[in-house]
């Protein structure tokens, strides 16, 4: 669960800054009052989300609703700062039913609520709500994007895989949708897929050790070890007291020793040992023989035994 709050933490930090790139537009709107008051507020809670200040972050974006309660996008903004504190997720998620409950047409409160969701791992909820992106905004990548983290969360992999594929044809360059479908390519041990999509990161940021390492693992699940190695031996380089990819370079290296080890030598057929004189068939025959003879010697005595002799009487 850690893992995915963490990555759902960078994927919306991003997504927020990108949205929030018109903040100094909202002074446009009105020229001042309330108008000029959000966009100062929410240019500095951009600053500060950019400088991973999340508690700043969500005094500036509360400061900008109470600047002008009606607009909605402020309550979807803080959504994400919350988002990134922990302990805050049942806030944030108030926020963004907040924001679609006062504007239920504007797709950016139902991508964060879906965000949100996934990082609650309320997984069917956030399914729903990407769903209702795609559906009010079609060409948002974030929607697909979303969906198909989703439905990963539900082991759903193919479905996630053609979210995905999407949100990559919508955004090319998006590396973390790169990465969500290699993993749903590995758990259908559709590794070759994989690690092409590792590789697409890999030739574009060649120093990603969180990659490197995803690769390499696939590699060994594949017992493609000395592809596996070099992968574990790159991101050591940049991360040296990485425990766990140490074990798994020593892991790799010892099945590559086995594989590549001369098989052992057939042991030789023992020579049979002659039969001794002594066996226990022949002793058997020996005492039959002995025994017969025994016999017959004492017949013939008893018969020499039993002969009359002859005798004079004179009468």
């Amino acid at each position: 669960m850690t893992t995915m709050t963490n990555l759902m933490r960078n994927l919306c930090l991003a997504v927020l800054l990108s949205n929030l790139a018109v903040a100094p537009a909202f002074a446009k709107r009105g020229g001042g009052g309330a108008a000029a008051a959000v966009a100062e507020h929410a240019n500095k809670a951009v600053q500060a989300l950019q400088q991973k200040q999340f508690d700043v972050a969500v005094q500036e974006f509360t400061a900008a609703i109470q600047a002008d309660p009606k607009d909605a996008r402020m309550y979807a903004n803080r959504a994400v700062a919350l988002r990134a504190i922990p302990g805050k997720l049942p806030d944030a998620l108030a926020d963004c039913s907040k924001s679609i409950e006062m504007d239920p047409k504007n797709y950016f409160g139902y991508m964060e609520r879906s965000q949100t969701e996934i990082s609650m791992i309320q997984f069917d909820a956030a399914v729903q709500d990407a769903a209702k992106v795609i559906e009010l905004k079609p060409d948002e990548a974030n929607g697909y994007k979303f969906r198909g983290f989703a439905y990963a969360g539900l082991n759903q992999w193919d479905k996630a895989i053609a979210d995905l594929t999407t949100a990559i044809e919508k955004k090319p360059d998006d590396f973390q949708s790169y990465t969500r479908r290699a993993e749903c390519y590995g758990k259908l041990k559709q590794y070759d897929q994989a690690i092409a999509d590792f590789t697409t990161i890999l030739t574009k940021d060649p120093n990603n050790v969180d990659v490197l390492v995803k690769r390499g693992v696939t590699y060994s699940t594949k017992e493609d070890y000395e592809k596996a190695i070099a992968d574990f031996e790159a991101a050591l380089k940049l991360k040296p007291d990485d425990e766990a990819t140490v074990s798994r370079l020593q892991y790799a290296r010892n099945m590559l020793a086995n594989k590549n080890a001369p098989p052992p030598a057939a042991t030789p057929e023992p020579t049979p040992v002659p039969a001794g004189l002594f066996t226990p068939l022949n002793v058997g025959i020996a005492l039959a023989v002995i025994l017969i003879l025994a016999v017959v010697v004492k017949l013939v005595t008893r018969g020499k035994d039993e002969t009359p002799t002859s005798s004079t009487r004179i009468r």
